[in-house]
């Protein structure tokens, strides 16, 4: 709710305890009359609270000049709201009490009372607005940073397979002329989904899959050799909607260094099994001991996935990455669609 909203619900709501307590009076009217004063002030307080001591002095942690403030307008509100009410007896004093007879709150407790109760309240609703406006702004903030952050990290990504593909294709068009025309076919799709598909938050994950199955064909036709790299795609859902450019990271960090041109020595097997609602990826790679060396826009790739994961689905997937002696194992599970 707005200012003007949550000053209209206010200022209904006492009106209504007003007229409530009003029914049990003789006088409904002459009750109303004099008690105009006293709901004229309490509305005074409302608006000032709302529009002027809540943002300036609460909301801004002057939290003693509220209380001083607060206070000092509710005791003059109860004493001038008070002046209406009509004595009870001649010459402007109460009759003396009988013996029967209690003494009745004096009209300033009574409008004190009324007044604190409507002037808390109010804040409390303030708090709760400015609590719950503020939670709100916290949100589309962290969004906006998300995906500020996202869109980064895709531009990281997308250069990255660019030049390794690149690379491919220079060192097989030296070797044989045919195979480099298909490689760039190959490239042609994949640039086609990095280009268009990748500016979408979600594909379908058989272009993943495509995408994937064209990085290793254009790594094949490089030479004549066969490699000993194994895949098993298992897809129950074409259409299952997955964050582009998550799975292919891996891939590229697998071949990079598993030495896989040494066919006797190395091996990369990847799977991948989807049902309607999760993905499993699997990636194992041989590697060589020894420091790894970064080309000059690499080593971003699997650093970025994570923070992607985290980004995406913080709480839907599992990420296992275990080294042996000579083996790197990537262990990736998605819920989707929950």
């Amino acid at each position: 709710m707005n200012k003007i909203t949550r000053v209209i619900f206010q200022l209904i709501l006492w009106l209504l305890v007003l007229i409530i307590i009003g029914l049990n009076q003789k006088d409904i009217t002459q009750f109303l009359v004099e008690n105009l004063l006293a709901y004229s002030c309490q509305a005074i307080l409302i608006v000032a609270l709302i529009y002027v001591l809540a943002p300036k002095l609460l909301f801004n942690k002057k939290h003693l000049q509220f209380v001083l403030y607060s206070v000092v307008l509710v005791f003059i509100a109860a004493f001038i709201s008070s002046i209406m009410i009509r004595p009870h007896g001649g010459m402007g004093m109460p009759p003396p009490p009988g013996r029967g007879d209690k003494m009745l709150p004096s009209p300033i407790f009574i409008n004190l009372l009324l007044i604190t109760v409507s002037y808390v309240f109010a804040t409390f609703l303030e708090t709760f607005a400015f609590a719950q406006k503020k939670e709100e702004a916290l949100i589309i903030s962290k969004s906006e940073m998300i995906e500020s952050e996202l869109k980064f990290l895709k531009s990281q990504i997308n250069p990255h397979f660019l030049f390794n593909s690149l690379n491919n294709i220079y060192s097989l068009s030296m070797i044989d002329s045919a195979k480099a025309q298909q490689s760039i076919l190959y490239l042609s799709d994949m640039l086609r989904y990095v280009l268009y598909d990748c500016e979408k938050p979600v594909i379908a994950i058989e272009k993943e899959v495509t995408y994937i199955e064209d990085f290793i064909q254009l790594f094949m036709l490089k030479s004549s050799k066969k490699y000993p790299i194994t895949t098993s795609f298992t897809i129950e859902d074409p259409k299952l909607q997955i964050a582009p450019m998550l799975l292919i990271p891996f891939v590229e960090n697998a071949f990079k260094h598993s030495n896989i041109q040494n066919i006797e020595e190395s091996s990369i097997v990847i799977r991948i099994h989807s049902t309607s609602t999760s993905v499993l990826f699997s990636i194992e790679n041989t590697f060589k001991k020894g420091p790894i060396v970064k080309d000059g826009v690499g080593g971003i790739g699997i650093p970025n996935v994570k923070k992607r994961l985290l980004l995406l689905y913080p709480e839907a997937h599992s990420l296992e990455i275990t080294e042996n002696s000579n083996t790197f194992n990537v262990q990736l599970k998605m819920e989707l669609n929950v």
